[in-house]
């Protein structure tokens, strides 16, 4: 189905499912994006690559871009307070459930022209939206993807794992396992070295697909058993059958750091800029004179 026409059938369904008139999936230049409100969503896809070949991509990390009508860029803190202050009020939960089914049916639009890459497409799901829906997780996604012509198994669905949801942990595996169901495949992030038991715990119980860990911060961390401690995850996340990611990778140490602790895929801006570039081909060429 041509891209328009997706979009006109999104929007007719928006507006039978909330009994309004409003369309809010636009389509400028060849791009999907989304009115929320007072702003408007679109997408920024980051290539994640294999860490011992970063030539090589496997998938694509979806995030969001965000601007107000007149283009004015938002930082992820104002949108957090945009949509909620108190996460468990049922209005707010409604909130977020609709701001999620609204991000990922933009992402999955936007990434169609990606689709013959044959890789996976990384989709972070907020928590809230998983306690907040009680039953058949990912069934409104599935039929976001399957109008597109494709299929869950090429879905990643990604939870950030967070203290403030520890009590929940039950009910977030549930919701993910509802997931796994489906055909998704299913991820947890990290934003720190977590090595509390709870944390390990998680990842022994769910045996998450892939598991990943910022590294924007670890070169601030003090830490004379930093490498152990990624060591320990990435063999932890291996003994469960995962792949183990590291994110936000913008210096070489970074790129360094993945490879020596045994992560399995790398994504950052490292790999986007010129010198990046010249790393990439020169991985190519060694690869290249390996196999001759």
């Amino acid at each position: 189905m041509p891209l328009q026409n997706l979009v006109e059938y999104f929007n007719d369904r928006f507006a039978q499912q909330h009994r309004s008139s409003f369309s809010p999936f636009i389509q400028e230049e060849g791009a999907i994006s989304a009115l929320f409100g007072q702003i408007k969503i679109s997408s920024v896809f980051s290539p994640i690559r294999l860490a011992q070949k970063p030539a090589e991509v496997i998938g694509h990390a979806a995030k969001l871009k965000v601007s107000t009508h007149d283009v004015q860029y938002l930082y992820s803190d104002e949108i957090e307070n945009l949509l909620s202050n108190q996460p468990h009020q049922a209005s707010d939960f409604e909130s977020i459930i609709n701001f999620d089914r609204l991000s990922r049916t933009v992402h999955m639009l936007n990434y169609l022209p990606l689709t013959h890459l044959q890789g996976s497409l990384f989709v972070e799901v907020d928590p809230r939206h998983i306690l907040g829906i009680k039953q058949d997780h990912g069934a409104y996604f599935e039929e976001v993807i399957g109008q597109c012509g494709l299929e869950t198994k090429n879905v990643v669905i990604i939870m950030a794992v967070n203290s403030h949801y520890a009590r929940h942990y039950q009910e977030l595996v549930t919701g993910l396992d509802n997931y796994r169901h489906r055909g998704y495949q299913i991820a947890l992030k990290f934003d720190y070295v977590a090595q509390e038991s709870q944390s390990f715990d998680l990842i022994t119980k769910l045996s998450p697909n892939y598991v990943s860990l910022s590294a924007r911060h670890l070169d601030k961390i003090r830490d004379n058993a930093l490498l152990e401690k990624l060591h320990d995850l990435s063999a932890l996340v291996a003994s469960t059958g995962g792949q183990s990611i590291l994110l936000q990778i913008d210096q070489k140490k970074s790129d360094q750091l993945a490879r020596n602790t045994g992560f399995n895929l790398v994504q950052g801006s490292y790999y986007e800029r010129p010198s990046g570039s010249v790393f990439l081909q020169e991985s190519v060429d060694a690869e290249a004179s390996a196999n001759a």
